[in-house]
């Protein structure tokens, strides 16, 4: 394998930056090709990451404490917050990041929470004691389970695994109270996750996940094991299911006969759905239903930006929540009561914080208030919305962030993930560095296929349409070369996984208007991607980009593949992944290395041997981003 290539040629770069990795002497951090990052960058650049965020884990019912996430070390870990604006009890200490935590939904002083290791994504459930702090493992320690759902009494708990076949994430259901092991109570085929539990205990809500586009909700009957679907046809994306009072009705987000989603809600008693409050032209992303069933909190997704919106379920009407910063809002959640909601709210010029809403009032207290860290924050910059006119004629948007001075600046095109993803102004420590201390704008696309913008919007760049994104990418540049304030001679891309796949392809459409490009875990070659990723996903992966066991798209795909066309890239590349990453496997990486290296270009390479999709350890990610501003000052320099 081209890593083990790679080992012999380190060392001749490790004395310029050593002192400052951790990891470094153990062969954890793997580096090679590229300029030696000074340690006053990596130190710099650090900074920026110690920007924190605390976001929502877990609201206790009556609202007197909740768990949220942080990291003040090198993880994120689970805390808990008694008070607002109070001390922060870290809970779990592990060396790997905790990806979802619950307090009890009865009160009591339970908590479970779901890691993995080594960014291997084959996540685990453990409940803790909160008395003790002792820690049980309630999964099976070896395969893949992703979503849980706590029955209203705290008694039984329901989980997907795919310990069956490593394939199908069927449905567990282990009873918490009278001990025992978990049972599996339904064996599927595809992507299903238990929702929620009814208030009676007896069923519980399932989604059967088949693309972005369309999703299925199903009710299972807990003691016979029946699984009926209850989501009408045609194929329509149907989530995040909600119970409302008792067991008569559900609530549920979906764009049936739309081209975004709206709230719907099903009666039981006559099988029929029906659309629930005002239509709006923009998405609602999430929905969140009282325990009284009178109160819904939708969160609109508009144009990137998520705004919280409180629904009287029985009048039909909403009002938005203004008491809050504008920002992406996520992590919501009622207390039992139903007078009270917590949200997680992130901004652009600072890391993520807790607030809590009065519902009848409209007022909100902030709970958390996370460090800006070793910065001014007046430096930190907002996005501004920009909008070009593609190749087609269709509109694309983008986040443009714009460094003090009259430029030009140079420019880096930070392309996101999915391809379902969305650009969304979220804070990003890479992007204000680049800003404050460099001088670079940094404009974040939403191409076609992004999500947020509808459902037609979403299926623009499927199956044979892949490139139309990439020349989305292209009347990008057309924009940045008409503003006096940009330099066009000094574009490069950034991106990761699906994002890194468009860095790839840009650098061969566009091979004289970018200077460099950065792929971060990015897809090299379509057909040995969907053959290797996780079993788990390929289904999954081949409705997206098609089926490489089809001759014909097997032959689009690798049309598709920039691996095939590494000749044509002429700018600098920098190539990163976790050696660990279950999605895109390192494989990818290796790939397009040795490809652009065969064809001539001096291809650069960061290996992190203890991350998978992405780099989620501080240390990791400082020497990372201060290894993408060493490259791209170098990629910069002259004229």
């Amino acid at each position: 394998m081209l890593v083990l290539l790679l080992v012999s040629r380190i060392w001749a770069q490790e004395a310029a930056v050593a002192p400052a990795i951790p990891g470094w002497d153990d062969g954890t951090v793997l580096v090679e090709g590229l300029p030696a990052a000074p340690v006053a960058t990596i130190e710099d650049i650090g900074r920026y990451n110690e920007v924190r965020s605390a976001s929502l884990a877990s609201l206790a019912p009556d609202g007197a404490r909740m768990l949220v996430t942080t990291r003040f070390g090198s993880t994120g870990q689970v805390h808990l917050v008694s008070s607002p604006l109070g001390m922060r009890e870290q809970l779990t200490f592990r060396s790997e990041p905790v990806a979802q935590a619950a307090l009890a939904p009865d009160g009591a002083n339970t908590v479970i929470f779901k890691a993995d290791v080594g960014g291997n994504e084959q996540w685990q459930l453990y409940r803790m004691d909160l008395d003790t702090k002792a820690v049980s493992l309630l999964t099976d320690g070896t395969s893949r389970h992703e979503d849980w759902s706590w029955s209203r009494d705290a008694s039984r708990i329901a989980w997907n695994s795919n310990a069956r076949n490593g394939k199908d994430m069927d449905i567990y259901v282990r009873d918490l109270a009278g001990g025992g092991a978990a049972k599996r109570v339904l064996d599927v085929s595809g992507a299903w996750s238990p929702g929620a539990w009814s208030a009676s205990g007896t069923k519980l809500i399932l989604q059967e996940y088949i693309s972005r586009n369309e999703a299925r909700l199903h009710l299972l009957d807990v003691q016979t094991g029946v699984a009926t679907s209850i989501t009408p046809g045609p194929a329509a994306a149907w989530g995040a299911a909600q119970w409302g009072a008792d067991d008569a009705t559900i609530f549920a987000i979906s764009d049936q006969g739309a081209d975004v989603r709206r709230i719907w809600s099903y009666d039981l008693a006559d099988g029929v759905w029906a659309p629930v409050g005002p239509e709006s032209k923009w998405d609602v992303e999430s929905l969140i239903v009282a325990d009284d069933g009178r109160t819904a909190a939708m969160v609109v997704n508009e144009d990137g930006w998520g705004v919280l919106h409180l629904l009287d379920l029985a009048k039909g009407k909403d009002r938005v929540v203004t008491s809050i910063p504008k920002g992406v809002v996520g992590g919501v959640a009622f207390t039992d009561d139903g007078r009270k909601l917590a949200a997680t709210v992130s901004m652009p010029t600072a890391g993520a914080d807790v607030w809590m809403i009065d519902v009848k009032k409209g007022t909100s207290v902030r709970w958390t208030r996370s460090e800006v860290g070793p910065l001014d924050a007046s430096r930190l910059a907002t996005p501004e919305i920009v909008r070009v006119k593609s190749f087609d004629g269709l509109e694309v948007s983008a986040f443009l962030y714009t460094p003090p001075g009259p430029g030009p600046h140079p420019v880096v095109v930070s392309i996101h993930g999915g391809p379902e993803g969305q650009a969304r102004p979220y804070y990003s420590a890479l992007t204000q560095y680049l800003l404050a201390e460099r001088g670079y704008a940094v404009l974040v696309p939403n191409v076609r296929g992004s999500d947020g913008y509808g459902r037609t919007f979403l299926s623009l760049d499927d199956g044979p349409k892949r490139e139309d994104s990439v020349r989305d990418i292209g009347a990008f540049l057309d924009w940045i070369g008409a503003q006096p304030t940009l330099d066009a001679k000094k574009v490069a891309v950034f991106g990761g996984s699906y994002g890194g796949y468009m860095v790839l392809a840009s650098l061969v459409h566009f091979p004289e208007r970018l200077r460099a490009g950065v792929d971060v875990v990015g897809i090299a070659n379509f057909v040995t991607f969907l053959e290797n990723t996780s079993p788990y996903r390929q289904d999954l992966r081949r409705v997206e980009y098609g089926d490489e066991r089809d001759p014909q798209m097997r032959a689009l795909l690798e049309k598709f593949s920039p691996v095939h066309r590494a000749g044509e890239i002429r700018s600098d590349l920098f190539v990163a992944h976790g050696a660990n990453d279950p999605r895109v496997p390192v494989d990818e990486a290796e790939q397009i290395v040795a490809a652009a290296r065969a064809a001539g270009n001096d291809a650069w390479y960061f290996l992190a041997r203890n991350e998978g999709h992405g780099f989620n350890r501080k240390e990791n990610r400082d020497l990372f981003n201060a290894l993408v501003v060493a490259f791209l000052e170098q990629s910069f320099a002259g004229e």
